[in-house]
């Protein structure tokens, strides 16, 4: 008997073998003789993530290489997949052991996508109807890695999963190359040249940065004016406010007038006293989202940016599976956890009072862990330092949030004063604090993060019924316009989607499916948004660029621009994800989707007051050195010549023997030049080389630098 175990990644891989005996790396795998899990030799395997992809459209027809409204709608009969051409090697390798094994152990990541990538996989390798068991676990610690394979689940339970993102894959692909190619050709007829990516969950979430930068630039500040009470008693002073809000002076004085009360000194009482002693719960365990939001409110890191790191930090062993979308955990890992709370503090150098020793609903509960539990730390902590700077922030927070858990709550005295003036009422609001509580495990900044902060603002002694004095004044202030987003608040927007739309049985499914995108897949959409340059980041603000502007002018009014399509796009494909729907009818109904667009779109497309020669101007690269009249342009794949229609063929690939080409590297080509040394060149051995570019008769050449 031969076991190959597939997993994701090679790290994945590596972490898999550390777990099991008598291993021998091999060149794309690791061969395993371990008695206590196999019977015989196993295997570990991997891909390098989508091992396998989706074909062009040229693929199926020849006529659909032309970008021609002619050629849409593209809708193929069968879906078909190929190897990523820089990983045919070890897909060999792959194809080899599955074809040979006598059975399969999918390892993946536990979810939707690492489902779809060992299948693809499998399905395209010729091994579909080998016996398949599969891996479910939510660390990569030894303990864990034995626990799964000692109970490993019955393949076929997970094939509903498959068919949910495989669809998903589908109708995207089908979405983005028929939505794509329409609006480009569209907007190509309104003068406006380039490519333009339309995506399903994309499209949507550039509109709402979009019309909130709308929201912004059309924001009109009024004034309005507010009564204040400087109210002094017998043991101190402090500031009360009249709870109404005038548009006009007029109006603010003639509440006034209607009290007898004068601008200026004034006798009052004190109406009414309130003292109460308040709790504040410890924050829930974090999913991605919160963790991303966190994170880019603190240390400002980039939704991908810190996915990067706690993935780093999962396959280091130190956190649990991170792409979670729940904030609960259940009584098994709340009992290794209690089990290692000192190891914990020491880790993150605080000291901790245990308020809490039991499991509290609020983040222990069986019945809200469906796949995978909150992200905590695992048993295994090591010393900070041994971390990168961001890898310690990230790792720290996972630690504090979960101690949290255990700690007392935090307490504060909360007075409530009312002030009567003539029968004008001022109010003021006290909090002085009692117990730090869960609050003493973090630091200032990480505390700023959390929208309930409680102020200390101490009230002096007073009784009910005693006279004071009460010093009225106008306060002017201007009303402020909403806020713009940053890349963490952007992630909980995506994730709340849909408290706008107004069909209540979308808002329900976007509720239920926790908005647009996936935990996994939200921090990617933002990145594509600034790969197409629809987006720019700015001091952690998000802009919208003049051809995201375009093309959110163009999707106006259609469900491109709204969450609603995607909320039930998702309640559908979840059903497909429990075996309660078809893959058949979603690509159908996707399919019926795009032939409305492509019959209502050229309609709906109107005059474009955007300025379309400005965004032009930006996208140009630099001056074509074929024919000299024309401008090098982003296009998408590639970099071409703006005169293509008369004849110049002048390109420029984006990725050239395995190295990405940037935009300042092409400027810099374009201008006469050549690049500084660059690193990372690939031959066709499969070896690394560094050299200089430049072009030469319309060509990338080599220049490599001279050796001593």
């Amino acid at each position: 008997m031969s076991i190959v175990i597939l997993a994701e990644k090679p790290s994945q891989g590596r972490a898999y073998a550390d777990a099991f005996r008598n291993t021998i790396k091999k060149d794309g795998y690791i061969e395993v003789v371990d008695s206590r899990f196999f019977n015989g030799k196993a295997f570990i395997t991997w891909g390098f993530g989508h091992l396998v992809e989706l074909v062009e459209p040229e693929q199926y027809k020849d006529e659909w290489k032309r970008w021609s409204m002619k050629t849409l709608p593209i809708f193929p009969e069968q879906f078909n997949f190929q190897v990523a051409k820089d990983k045919r090697k070890q897909f060999a390798v792959v194809k080899k052991l599955l074809q040979s094994a006598t059975g399969i152990i999918v390892a993946t990541d536990c979810g939707r996508e690492g489902e779809n990538i060992a299948r693809s996989i499998i399905m395209l390798a010729g091994a579909w109807n080998k016996p398949v068991k599969r891996l479910w676990i939510n660390s990569l610690e030894v303990e864990e890695i034995h626990r799964g394979f000692r109970n490993l689940k019955e393949g076929h339970y997970y094939i509903p999963l498959y068919r949910e993102a495989q669809t998903r894959q589908f109708s995207d692909w089908l979405v983005g190359m028929n939505a794509s190619r329409l609006y480009t050709l569209l907007l190509q007829q309104k003068g406006v040249r380039g490519p333009f990516s339309v995506g399903r969950v994309q499209t949507p979430t550039l509109y709402m940065i979009y019309k909130r930068q709308q929201e912004i630039e059309n924001f009109q500040s009024e004034p309005f004016f507010e009564w204040i009470g400087d109210t002094t008693v017998k043991n101190g002073q402090f500031e009360a406010k009249h709870k109404e809000r005038f548009k006009t002076k007029e109006e603010a004085q003639a509440v006034l007038d209607k009290h007898n009360v004068i601008v200026g000194e004034n006798r009052g009482v004190i109406e009414r006293l309130r003292k109460a002693l308040k709790r504040t719960k410890s924050p829930r365990l974090h999913t991605l989202s919160s963790l991303q939001a966190k994170a880019n409110k603190i240390w400002k890191y980039s939704p991908s940016e810190t996915l990067k790191i706690a993935q780093s930090l999962y396959e280091k062993k130190l956190i649990s599976y991170p792409r979670t979308d729940t904030h609960f955990i259940t009584e098994n890992e709340f009992a290794y956890l209690k089990k290692h709370l000192s190891d914990y503090q020491n880790c993150a150098g605080v000291n901790l009072d245990v308020a809490f020793p039991n499991a509290q609903k609020r983040f222990v509960d069986s019945s809200k862990v469906q796949e995978h539990y909150a992200i905590i730390p695992t048993r295994k902590t090591l010393d900070l330092k041994t971390l990168s700077a961001k890898e310690r922030n990230i790792y720290r927070e996972v630690i504090l949030t979960t101690l949290a858990m255990f700690a007392p709550d935090y307490e504060y005295e909360e007075t409530k004063v009312v002030v009567n003036v003539n029968g004008l009422l001022f109010e003021k609001t006290g909090k002085v604090e009692r117990k730090k509580g869960w609050k003493m495990l973090f630091d200032k900044d990480e505390l700023k993060a959390d929208p309930k902060k409680e102020e200390d603002s101490a009230l002096p002694e007073m009784e009910e019924g005693v006279a004071c004095t009460v010093d009225v004044k106008l306060k002017e202030g201007m009303t402020q316009p909403p806020k713009p987003f940053t890349e963490g608040k952007l992630i909980q927007v995506m994730k709340s989607a849909g408290k706008d739309v107004e069909d209540e049985e979308a808002k329900e499914m976007l509720r239920k499916s926790e908005g647009i995108g996936t935990e996994a897949t939200r921090a990617a959409i933002i990145e594509t948004l600034k790969h197409q340059k629809y987006i720019e980041v700015k001091k952690n603000i998000v802009h919208i660029t003049k051809k995201g502007q375009i093309l959110c002018r163009a999707v106006e009014g259609t469900l491109l621009s709204s969450p609603e399509m995607t909320g039930k796009w998702e309640r559908y494909l979840h059903k497909i994800g429990q075996s309660e729907g078809t893959q058949e009818v979603f690509i159908q109904q996707i399919e019926k989707f795009i032939q409305s667009l492509l019959e209502s779109a050229p309609g709906s497309v109107g005059p474009l007051h955007v300025h379309v020669k400005e965004e032009e101007q930006q996208s140009f690269i630099g001056t074509c050195p074929v024919c000299g009249n024309g401008r090098v342009q982003d296009k998408g794949k590639f970099y071409g010549c703006t005169e293509y229609q008369k004849g110049c063929t002048f390109t420029l690939p984006k990725i050239f023997c395995g190295k990405k080409l940037s935009d300042a590297m092409i400027r810099k080509l374009l201008n006469g030049g050549k690049t500084g040394l660059l690193k990372g060149f690939k031959s066709k051995k499969g070896k690394s080389f560094e050299a200089y570019l430049q072009i030469e008769n319309g060509r990338l050449k080599f220049e490599f630098p001279v050796r001593k």
